[in-house]
């Protein structure tokens, strides 16, 4: 027999030995035997895009880490600093943002800067009825003139709210007067911030 050929199942019957073989097809499933298991569905388009940073690797996380501590370094020497040509860098900074990894550049301003001497922590719960729409209230923080950074928190608080005002008195208007008096609002705190600093270069 050649090496290529199926391998041969010998049929009994009352005629004895020397009877044909009849070639079993190597993917034939023997009767009454269960089905070979299915192969694992590959993961779809939904899956994929779950995570749209998963293939991120250590240049481009490199080139992140950069940026993070100084957005306005040059091309020429974030690729030194990373180690890859100019043009390789280039590349990398522009698919990293129409990934979405890097949202933006912008200018870091001291609130003081702008008059704005006093800066809060606000944590705020809402009413269980509330929570149905918590996107529409998040959108209503974002546009408070005051509103420096919207968090939605786990915990028996909803929002931790980062506002920077001019001083105690608008302080006690944005808290009393706006937020508490909202109707999806059952609760508020808040902390004064007396000093902040950024995280150290690493």
């Amino acid at each position: 027999m050649d090496a290529g050929m199926p391998s041969a199942r010998r049929i009994p019957s009352s005629r004895g030995e020397g009877d044909a073989a009849e070639p079993v097809s190597s993917t034939a499933i023997p009767a009454g035997a269960a089905p070979a298991p299915s192969r694992p569905a590959l993961p779809d388009a939904a899956s994929a895009a779950s995570d749209p940073f998963a293939d991120l690797d250590a240049v481009d996380l490199a080139i992140l880490d950069e940026l993070e501590h100084d957005g306005r370094i040059s091309n020429t020497e974030l690729a030194r600093r990373v180690g890859v040509a100019e043009s390789t860098c280039l590349k990398r900074v522009r698919a990293l943002v129409a990934s979405g990894a890097i949202v933006g550049f912008h200018a870091e301003v001291d609130p003081a800067a702008r008059g704005l001497h006093l800066e809060a922590l606000i944590t705020i719960r809402l009413h269980a009825h509330a929570r149905g729409d918590l996107r529409r209230f998040q959108a209503y923080l974002e546009r408070l003139p005051a509103t420096r950074r919207v968090y939605f928190v786990a915990g028996d608080r909803d929002f931790l709210l980062h506002v920077a005002v001019r001083d105690t008195r608008a302080l006690r208007e944005l808290v009393s007067d706006t937020l508490s008096l909202h109707p999806e609002v059952a609760a508020t705190s808040t902390s004064l911030i007396f000093e902040h600093a950024p995280g150290r270069p690493r």
